[in-house]
């Protein structure tokens, strides 16, 4: 296992093509500090991975915005244009470290135990895969703050969970069950302790890690853009990407070692 630079919020392993970050801030319960937001997309956009797992420490995954961002600073401040503007500049840095998740080339799976709350639920959306422990649970918490959540979360929870439910979760502030989060497809499986729902989300990420690389990035990219667009555009999109992508070689690659499996 090879272990890489060590950052504040983070603690970032590779082995075998499958990044293992893990927020390692379980004192705080892991809150999104200001070092939080400028650490995951630096991290996310420098790794050569075939696949990243994103867990976390401690009983739960995240407590979402550490409300140390909010002192001392004129930052989220709309008394004034100014303060409008520079309110939508740090809005959009926000969303835009969340979105790395969503942008990278390879896919995301997150590992969730314990409470998963406001923006950490702006961040598991951008993530492909979800797993959870069973006692796991997902919180709107901006709407019991008097706020409304803005880093992704009605984005992109909208297209994954029946938009009833999100305006139920959304209204409400209420906790999703990770039981009921994976009879509505949220959540791709349910384990019962920490340990191995780690071990069984980097148990997925070797089956990832074991197929090509450039055709789990075309799949990723395809499907987020299918997601997004009509069905004739995304046959249009399809058609000038699988020639850029489509490998013979591979393939026969691939056929071979399935016939030595």
């Amino acid at each position: 296992m090879q272990k890489v630079p060590s950052y504040e919020c983070f603690e970032l392993t590779s082995d075998g093509g499958i990044a293992h970050l893990r927020m390692s801030r379980p004192e705080r319960r892991n809150a999104m500090t200001a070092a939080f937001w400028k650490e995951l997309p630096q991290i996310v956009h420098a790794l050569e991975a075939r696949v990243l797992v994103l867990s976390s420490t401690g009983p739960h995954f995240c407590a979402g915005l550490d409300v140390s961002l909010f002192q001392g600073t004129k930052s989220f401040s709309t008394d004034s244009l100014e303060g409008r503007q520079k309110f939508r500049q740090k809005l959009e840095e926000l969303q835009a470290s969340l979105s790395s998740l969503a942008e990278a080339r390879f896919p995301v799976i997150a590992a969730v135990q314990g409470g998963c709350i406001g923006g950490a639920v702006d961040m598991v959306t951008a993530c492909c895969l979800r797993y959870a422990t069973r006692d796991a649970f997902f919180v709107i918490q901006e709407i019991n703050l008097g706020m409304l959540a803005d880093v992704g979360t009605f984005n992109r929870m909208p297209k994954q969970l029946p938009e009833a439910v999100v305006r139920e979760l959304g209204y409400t502030g209420d906790r999703l069950s990770a039981e009921r989060a994976e009879r509505l497809g949220f959540v791709n499986g349910l384990f019962d302790t920490h340990e191995q729902l780690v071990a069984g989300a980097l148990d997925v990420g070797r089956r990832i890690a074991s197929k090509a690389p450039v055709a789990v990035a075309a799949t990723k990219q395809m499907i987020s853009y299918t997601r997004d667009h009509p069905v004739a555009e995304s046959f249009a999109y399809l058609n000038a990407l699988q020639p850029a992508i489509f490998d013979i070689e591979e393939i026969k690659r691939a056929l071979k070692s399935r016939q030595r499996a």
